[in-house]
């Protein structure tokens, strides 16, 4: 039974995910995030909110050891099908997961889990969805252990709000009606419901987690770089150290 309204999306998509636009820029991502995060043949890596495997492939190669975890049983089923040795992969709930200090990098990109966990339609809760995540990954930490996350950015969100979306700004939640394509070509229309954050926000849900800000940027999928925050991409790229 499904756990997460992002399941009928995966289960719909499948291989298909692969073709989307926004995942042609995977090489790009891994190959900054190995640079800025400074990791090593050896070390181990979370990536919560995996997906298909996109980004294990590439941490593998260059010798870090990798599990993946996905609420979607599909993606999880397709990364096994071609996973690298030293790649593992795992259907988990990233809200439940229970990993303590096994891990140097815990990574979550594109919205595969943070920035998906808010729901608009209900009240606001006591604490933050998409900040629980954020605390389990920082508890898979070991100490200094350093966290990748790319976030959308509300900035972005408001000054580009299209016609089909609909932002909810108690809940800062974005929701947009969008077209699903499988493998041969069927489409289903379905509601993408994404959190969106200001760098304000990010720094106070990062210190409640325990954790440090090492830096934050504005970035776009397959443009992950260092610089200047702003207005003008979509997404927050942070990194944080425990």
């Amino acid at each position: 039974m499904d756990k997460h309204w992002f399941e009928k999306l995966a289960n719909h998509m499948g291989a298909a995910y692969l073709n989307y636009a926004f995942t042609k820029g995977t090489r790009q991502e891994a190959e900054f995030l190995i640079s800025e995060l400074g990791l090593k043949s050896g070390m181990t890596l979370l990536d919560v909110g995996c997906g298909p495997g996109r980004h294990t492939k590439y941490f593998a190669d260059y010798g870090v050891t990798v599990h993946g975890v996905d609420i979607s049983q599909t993606f999880i089923d397709i990364a096994k099908e071609q996973a690298h040795p030293r790649a593992t992969f795992e259907r988990i709930d990233a809200r439940e997961m229970s990993f303590a200090k096994q891990f140097d990098v815990a990574i979550s990109l594109c919205q595969g889990a943070f920035g998906l966990a808010g729901d608009p339609y209900t009240p606001v809760p006591p604490q933050d969805p998409d900040g629980a995540i954020l605390n389990r990954m920082a508890q898979a930490l070991v100490p200094g252990g350093k966290i990748a996350m790319t976030a959308f950015s509300a900035y972005f969100q408001v000054r580009y709000l299209e016609d089909s979306d609909t932002f909810f700004a108690a809940q800062g939640i974005n929701s947009e009606i969008t077209r699903i394509r499988n493998e041969e070509g069927e489409e289903i229309e379905e509601e993408l419901i994404t959190s969106c954050f200001t760098p304000r926000e990010l720094r106070l849900l990062i210190e409640k987690a325990g954790m440090e800000v090492v830096s934050m940027s504005s970035v776009a999928p397959g443009k992950y770089r260092t610089g200047p925050l702003n207005m003008d991409e979509p997404e927050i790229l942070l990194i944080a150290e425990r």
